[in-house]
């Protein structure tokens, strides 16, 4: 990159940067997805069975070791539990995986830093691309499961695009802070997975919000994660709308954390060539 070109930081210049090289990361993302299987036998269908294998896993243990229930009425069945679980898993997974690979993807890139002009803002897209695919191959898994278990599924998971649109904008946006940060300050890396450890008990994943107290829920809901789950369980399981007023809020704040995020990046890669 020329060091004498001001960086574009406008939401037009992301778009266009992610448009112009969509074919590279239409590539890489193929390529990071076959590399995590690379050497195995089955390949790209350990993407397959292992959400089975995690679902069933559930199912088992919750359902029939702990016989926990969510509370959601007389009507509630036994595996209940373990499908509302896989959805709040898949969220934090999706969201997890991304934050935690962030740190890395520059410090793990040099060559594109000093010997290559190469389009660095596209790492964090590429890892989430690879990160989408995992968890689209679990949502399909869920579904299956679901209609297996109920022999139906509601129309409302068609709305599930939408709700995880905004999810993995906002995503995007923290992954390019913390890929640039981490850069110039090295214990972000380790900090990050202590942080989602943190969010994953601290979001509704493992119990629902009216467990707990009502002066706690406030707070719960300043977690990213929060919304985004209780909405894929409402599409998905309980067969209802998602709360547009609610998505249409989020979608805007996530717009403008990837904004800010996208807009520190390129304000700060110039000096990546000068820490590595």
């Amino acid at each position: 990159m020329n060091p004498h070109v001001a960086p574009q930081v406008s939401l037009t210049s992301l778009v266009r940067s992610l448009w112009r090289n969509r074919q590279l990361i239409v590539q890489m993302t193929k390529r990071e997805v076959v590399g995590r299987y690379k050497g195995s036998v089955i390949g790209l269908l350990w993407s397959f069975f292992n959400p089975i294998f995690m679902l069933g896993m559930y199912t088992f243990v919750f359902s029939v070791v702990f016989k926990a229930r969510w509370g959601v009425g007389g009507g509630e069945t036994k595996p209940l539990f373990a499908v509302l679980l896989f959805v709040g898993m898949i969220m934090q997974s999706l969201f997890a995986e991304v934050l935690n690979r962030a740190p890395g993807l520059i410090l793990s890139n040099v060559s594109y830093v000093k010997k290559v002009v190469f389009p660095l803002e596209i790492l964090p897209v590429i890892s989430m691309g690879a990160a989408l695919f995992h968890s689209l191959v679990s949502l399909l898994v869920l579904l299956i499961a679901f209609i297996i278990l109920n022999g139906y599924f509601y129309w409302t998971a068609i709305f599930i695009p939408l709700v995880l649109l905004p999810f993995v904008i906002l995503t995007l946006g923290l992954a390019w802070v913390l890929a640039s940060l981490s850069v110039f300050i090295r214990d972000v890396g380790q900090t990050i997975g202590l942080a989602m450890t943190v969010m994953l008990f601290f979001s509704p994943v493992f119990y629902p919000i009216t467990a707990l107290p009502e002066d706690l829920r406030p707070w719960i809901m300043v977690n990213p994660l929060t919304f985004i789950i209780e909405q894929a369980r409402s599409v998905l399981i309980f067969g209802q709308l998602p709360n547009w007023t609610g998505l249409a809020i989020y979608s805007v704040i996530s717009i403008l954390v990837a904004w800010m995020g996208y807009a520190w990046f390129q304000k700060t890669r110039k000096g990546f060539a000068d820490v590595i």
